[in-house]
């Protein structure tokens, strides 16, 4: 899982992905990065996806249910996810 890669380590990854996705020539795409079998992580090790988006219709696809949000509830969970930083 990605929390499990030493901070000094994650530096070295995302200058490859980039890498791989200007090599590919994509001029749109997704980087996708998954962790935990929920989030369909099916191979054991962290690794990033770069997923071509050429069309509306074809690559990554990303669609989840929209809805409103209490203000002051996301105000709390950002000062406490942040006091854990």
């Amino acid at each position: 899982m990605l929390a499990d890669i030493p901070d000094d380590s994650l530096s070295e990854i995302l200058p490859v992905a980039k890498k791989v996705a200007v090599a590919s020539g994509a001029e749109q795409y997704n980087l996708l990065q998954n962790n935990g079998r929920l989030a369909h992580q099916i191979v054991d090790h962290v690794h990033f996806h770069v997923i071509p988006k050429p069309t509306p219709e074809e690559g990554l696809g990303i669609g989840w249910p929209a809805k409103e949000t209490d203000m002051d509830k996301l105000k709390a969970l950002f000062n406490e996810i942040k006091a854990k930083m």
